[in-house]
């Protein structure tokens, strides 16, 4: 058992900004970082997963919404911080809680044996015992390809949007962007002035204005019930893209395996109408998986209250299907934050 993690009332598993969030809550009610809590994340010292997103990525909330309560974000509270300025910050709100995160520690398991109120985690530092644990490892952690991807072969590059970073990495003068939210069409924006840009959109998105975003952000289901909308596009849109000379196709349906004609191009894609286009280079804007992975069966079943799960002593924090629309920006997870900390102090 890793000395460092041994013996602390919580373990909060993610350094981003809804662990941050915990931790500050935790705080403010009189834990101790480093005696009564711990942070870990499997990452490498410092590099939160705003660290990865490409270079001229911006924020679609604007200073005043993409801060936590405890810190400021300093400068004009009008502009949209970039990504590298979101990793700046992050790292004063860690400092300023007087957080020390165990990196590089990663999360294999978590489970509760027996009665009592005690729960294992299962680390690659070894096994710890707790009373509580939180889950802060993101609704959007792990990139999610199409069954078929394994199966294009391009002559350029195909990759998804966590690894593009900025223009030059494309080596071919066309790039198939697979996506319509808003990283496919920020993208698409940024490549349409050295590239040939194709956009496939299975579904096209309500429009909204940019400053709507911090009430807007996330799907919506119908007041009367149906299947949930997916989050509008906020600022740029489909139209503008193709003022730009972006192309709007239709969703992918699959790969086509080349033949000796497309050989050259290394196969070819097949839209949902039935044409086909052979991309020197795709870009998979397909978004993301939860973090939620490491959790036990037990835990995904949705609690009786937000940020819980059924295993006593173990929640969650940011993600939307443990608790509500809106949790996994940076100003939404407040909410979840304040709560998961009045379970913790209140668990007898």
């Amino acid at each position: 058992m890793p000395t460092s993690l041994a013996r602390r009332r919580a373990i909060i598993v993610g350094a981003g900004q809804s662990g941050l969030a915990v931790a500050a809550a935790l705080s403010a009610e009189g834990l101790r970082p480093q005696q009564d809590f711990v942070v870990i994340d499997a990452a490498a010292p410092g590099h939160r997963s705003w660290s990865s997103r490409w270079h001229s990525m911006v924020l679609l909330s604007d200073a005043r919404h993409s801060a936590l309560p405890t810190r400021r974000y300093p400068g004009d509270q009008r502009s949209h911080p970039r990504v590298d300025e979101m990793v700046d910050y992050l790292k004063v709100v860690e400092a300023s809680i007087g957080v020390e995160t165990a990196w590089g520690v990663r999360v294999t398991g978590a489970e509760r044996r027996g009665d009592g109120s005690t729960l294992h985690l299962s680390t690659t530092a070894g096994e710890v015992q707790t009373r509580n644990i939180v889950c802060a490892t993101g609704a959007a952690a792990h990139p999610r390809l199409p069954e078929w991807a394994s199966a294009l072969t391009v002559p350029g590059v195909a990759i998804h949007s966590s690894s593009y970073q900025y223009p030059r990495q494309i080596p071919t003068p066309d790039v198939l962007v697979i996506g319509g939210g808003n990283s496919g069409l920020q993208i698409a924006r940024e490549l349409a002035a050295s590239h040939t840009v194709t956009m496939a959109v299975r579904t096209r998105r309500a429009h909204r204005p940019l400053a709507s975003y911090p009430l807007a952000a996330g799907g919506r289901r119908p007041l009367f019930g149906g299947d949930l909308r997916p989050e509008p596009v906020f600022g740029d849109s489909y139209e503008r893209l193709q003022q730009a000379g972006v192309r709007i196709a239709p969703a992918v349906a699959g790969v086509h395996i080349a033949t000796a004609v497309t050989h050259a191009r290394g196969g070819a894609v097949t839209f949902e109408d039935g044409t086909t286009a052979s991309p020197g280079s795709v870009i998979f804007a397909t978004g993301y998986l939860p973090g939620d992975d490491w959790l036990p069966d037990e835990a995904r079943i949705r609690g009786t209250r937000r940020t819980t799960t059924p295993v006593p002593g173990l929640f969650v924090a940011g993600f939307p299907q443990y608790s509500r629309r809106g949790v996994d920006t940076i100003a939404g997870v407040s909410a979840d934050a304040t709560a998961i900390a009045h379970h913790i102090i209140n668990r007898p």
